[in-house]
């Protein structure tokens, strides 16, 4: 990885969409501040279109889809998809059939309680609709215990700061990602990468540092960097929200060389 700060100005001129994680990449501690929020509304007033990329729950993702200055939010780790429309809130979902989806999650929720009876469902359980989300402890027996029953119901699995998700269907941030900006934005991220910035911070944003080369860690990152199969391509001094906005700054820089040329 390289510092962040030592990017030279032009190297971000080709990107017209970023997309984030939220916990611990916009937030901080759980928490978003004023100059996170404002370096999304200079984004989004630089033509700049951001979707956060987030494992966060449906009833989360049509808050910041309503509210925030995005361009659309991709939730439950590529579960769904949800952005503003001319009536309310556009909801896309991986799963054709979803509500067929939730006796078979129920299920998989009932046999990890039953296998390890002192597993606790994420708080925000009650607002999740294509995935599972146990919380996640300093107890790593018993995390693997978590991850392993709902890997023998045949979900996908993965881990972030916060939580154990589950899910099902073989999707992942990447390939969601990869659907919604060919289908929504007519953006082919195979034959036109650089096009994208991504920002984030934990596991489960493995395949996008992986994928494009524009990749920007915040600081945090460094904690699960070790399970990491690719660093990042960048890293940033502060962590979290602090970090976004080192990103957003060395994209807007990038930008005003593109506009005076």
């Amino acid at each position: 990885m390289k510092q962040l700060e030592n990017a030279h100005a032009a190297t971000f001129r080709a990107v017209r969409f970023v997309l984030t994680d939220m916990d611990e990449t916009l937030t901080y501690q759980g928490k978003l501040a004023a100059a996170t929020y404002q370096a999304l509304e200079q984004l989004h007033h630089a033509g700049i279109s951001v979707i956060p990329v987030t494992a966060a729950p449906a009833g989360w993702c049509d808050q910041m889809a309503r509210m925030w200055p995005v361009a659309g939010v991709i939730g439950e780790n590529g579960g769904l998809f949800y952005r503003r429309a001319q009536e309310g809130i556009a909801r896309h979902y991986w799963h054709d059939a979803q509500a067929k989806l939730t006796p078979q999650l129920a299920h998989i929720i009932d046999d990890v309680k039953r296998q390890v009876p002192t597993a606790t469902l994420a708080d925000d359980q009650p607002f999740r609709l294509t995935s599972i989300a146990f919380s996640r402890t300093a107890d790593d027996e018993q995390n693997a215990a978590i991850i392993n029953c709902m890997r023998s119901h045949g979900a996908s699995v993965t881990v972030n700061n916060l939580w154990l998700l589950g899910w099902l269907g073989g999707y992942d941030k990447l390939v969601m990602a990869r659907k919604v900006l060919r289908e929504h934005y007519n953006l082919d991220i195979d034959s036109d990468p650089d096009s994208v910035l991504y920002t984030g911070d934990s596991l489960n944003d493995a395949p996008m540092f992986a994928f494009f080369r524009h990749s920007v860690g915040v600081s945090t990152v460094l904690e699960c960097l070790d399970a990491l199969p690719q660093a990042p391509a960048w890293i940033t001094r502060g962590p979290g929200g602090a970090g976004f906005v080192e990103a957003a700054n060395a994209l807007l820089a990038s930008r005003a060389i593109k506009s005076t040329r």
